[in-house]
C-alpha cells in the first residue's frame, strides 16, 4: 500500500507501511547506515503528517515484516487482544499520542490497553512524540514484578548491580558487590557478564553470587549473563539459577543471529520456573518472574535482519518477545552498540526515551543502562541528561557499576552514586524488601529512605573478612 502526503506544492509518496514508519523515525546514524532514513528534514516531517492521519487499525491490517517468514511477527499478530484494543480502535496515530497525553489514560486504562497493543503502534507514536511526551506518558504506565523482591512499584527506583570483572576473579567480584551494596544497589538483581562464558565458570559464578545473597538474606536475585544454553546445562548440573538471561530482538532472523529462538526461551523459563526459588527470605510468597532480557536498537542492522525497516521500530518488536514471556527485567543497553547506530548523545538521549516509553506502553518492565561506547561522540553529561529523564518517566531500574567504567566490557555506564543521587533528586526509594534489609544492616540510617550512615555498617565486617579471605 502507497501513503501519500503533501507539503506546499511537493507530493511525498512512501511506500508501505515499513517505509513510512522509516522515514518519520527522528535521525539516527543506523538508520542512515541502513537506507532506510528520511532524505532531509523535510521529508521527515511529511512522513509524520502521514503517520498521524494514519489509522491505528492499520498496523493489523499490514505487517512490515512477513506473517509468513517470520516468528515474531507471528507471535504479534496471534497474541494480540481485540477487546483490550477496542477502547481505541477507531483512532489515529496522532489521536492516540493526545489521548494518551490526556487524564483518562491512567496507570489502570493503559495496564488493561497494553495487550492490545501492537510494537508497530506505540513506535508510531513515539515518533510523533516530543521529549517531555515521551516522559510524561511513560510516567503513567506501572509495571510491577517479583522474585526476591518487588520491582516498579511507583515512586521506586531500583538498580542492576553489575560487579564485572576482566578475569572473572572472585575477590575483584566481591569487592564491586560490596560497594554497590554499601551504596544501597542490587535490588533489581546482582547480574555478571562472564569474561570466561563457559558453563563450569558460570556454576561457578553462580555458587558465589548465592553464597552471598543466602548468607545475608539478601531480597534480590543474581544472574550471570550467559547464554540461553549454558544456563539449561547450569540447571541440569544443579547450579543455583534465580534469572535466566538472553539477549533478544525484533524478527527471527536477528533472534538465530543469537542463536534462540521463542521455543528455546519457553524451555527455559519453564525450567526456572521449576526450581522456585523465588521466595522472599521469610515470608514464602513465591516470585515467578524468571526471565531477564536485554536489547539495544541496531541488533537487527547489525545481522541484517532489519527487512528495510528502521532500527527504532524492529527494537520496539522485541518487547512483544520479552512480553510473552512475562519477565522479570526487560534493559535496552541504549549506547552500548556503537556510533554506527545512535552517533552521538543526542541521538542516545532519545532513543532511550523512547525505548522506555514503548516497552512500557507494551507492558514490559523496563529499565534502561544509560550507556555510551568510548568512540561515540557523547560523554557524562549526556548519560545525567538521559538518567534523570528516565527516572521522571519511571524507569523501572539502572545499572550500579563501580565509577560507572565497566573494566570488563569497556563501556561507560552509571555508578552506584548515580543511582543515589536521582533517589535524593526525585524523592525515590529503593524497591520495599531491599529498602528494609539495607536499613537492617544499617546501611541506610534507621528510619531514612536513601540516607547513608558515616561508619561502616558492622552487620557487614563479616563480608569483609570473606573478602579477605578470598
Amino acid at each position: 500500500m502507497s501513503y501519500t502526503h503533501c507539503i506546499g506544492t511537493r507530493r511525498y509518496q512512501f511506500e508501505g507501511l515499513r517505509t513510512l514508519l522509516a522515514r518519520a523515525s527522528p535521525l539516527r546514524s543506523g538508520d542512515l547506515l541502513a537506507g532506510v532514513a528520511a532524505q532531509d528534514a523535510q521529508e521527515r516531517v511529511a512522513a509524520q503528517m502521514c503517520l498521524a492521519e494514519l489509522p491505528l487499525s492499520q498496523f493489523l491490517a499490514e505487517a512490515i515484516v512477513p506473517y509468513e517468514t517470520d516468528e515474531v511477527t507471528r507471535l504479534i499478530v496471534d497474541r494480540h487482544d481485540a477487546t483490550a484494543f477496542a477502547p481505541v480502535s477507531h483512532l489515529t496515530v496522532g489521536d492516540f499520542r493526545n489521548w494518551l497525553l490526556g487524564d483518562a489514560a491512567d496507570a489502570a486504562t493503559l495496564k488493561a490497553l497494553a495487550p492490545g497493543l501492537t510494537p508497530e503502534m506505540v513506535a508510531a507514536v513515539s515518533k510523533l512524540c516530543r521529549v517531555q511526551d515521551l516522559v510524561l506518558i511513560a510516567r503513567k504506565c506501572q509495571v510491577v514484578t517479583r522474585f526476591r523482591g518487588t520491582i516498579g512499584l511507583p515512586g521506586r527506583l531500583a538498580t542492576r548491580l553489575q560487579p564485572n570483572h576482566p578475569t572473572d576473579d572472585r575477590s575483584g567480584i566481591a569487592a564491586s558487590l560490596l560497594d554497590g551494596l554499601l551504596h544501597g544497589s542490587g535490588d533489581a538483581v546482582i547480574g555478571i557478564n562472564p569474561a570466561t562464558d563457559n558453563v563450569a565458570q558460570v556454576v561457578r559464578l553462580l555458587h558465589t553470587l548465592d553464597d552471598i545473597i543466602s548468607g545475608y538474606q539478601i531480597p534480590t536475585q543474581s544472574c550471570v549473563l550467559t547464554h540461553v544454553t549454558n544456563t539449561l546445562q547450569a540447571i541440569e548440573r544443579g547450579a543455583p539459577v534465580d534469572l535466566v538471561f538472553q539477549s533478544i530482538g525484533g524478527t527471527q532472523v536477528t533472534n538465530a543471529s543469537f542463536g534462540i529462538n521463542l521455543a528455546l526461551l519457553g524451555q527455559a523459563r519453564q525450567a526456572a520456573l521449576a526450581l522456585q526459588r523465588g521466595a522472599h527470605f521469610g515470608d514464602g510468597v513465591q516470585g515467578s518472574h524468571v526471565m531477564y532480557f536485554e536489547t539495544g536498537q541496531g541488533s537487527a542492522l547489525s545481522s541484517g535482519a532489519h527487512h528495510g525497516c528502521d532500527q527504532q521500530t524492529i527494537e520496539a518488536r522485541a518487547y512483544a518477545v520479552a512480553r510473552a514471556f512475562d519477565p522479570l527485567l526487560v534493559n535496552t543497553v541504549v549506547g552500548f552498540i556503537g556510533p554506527e547506530y545512535l552517533y552521538n548523545g543526542k541521538q542516545i538521549i532519545r532513543a532511550g526515551l523512547e525505548d522506555h516509553f514503548c516497552g512500557k506502553l507494551l507492558g514490559v518492565p523496563m529499565g534502561c543502562d544509560v550507556c555510551y561506547t568510548n568512540h561515540a561522540e557523547a560523554d557524562s553529561d549526556d548519560m545525567d541528561a538521559l538518567l534523570t529523564l528516565l527516572c521522571a518517566a519511571g524507569c523501572n531500574f539502572v545499572m550500579g557499576v563501580p565509577g560507572a567504567d565497566d573494566i570488563m566490557l569497556n563501556y561507560q555506564s552509571t555508578s552506584f552514586h548515580d543511582a543515589l543521587a536521582m533517589r535524593h533528586i526525585l524523592g525515590l526509594r529503593a524497591s520495599p524488601e531491599f529498602e528494609a534489609w539495607l536499613q537492617k544492616m544499617e546501611i541506610f540510617a534507621p528510619g531514612d529512605q536513601s540516607r547513608l550512615v558515616n561508619h561502616f555498617p558492622p552487620m557487614l565486617l563479616g563480608a569483609v573478612r570473606s573478602l579477605e579471605r578470598a
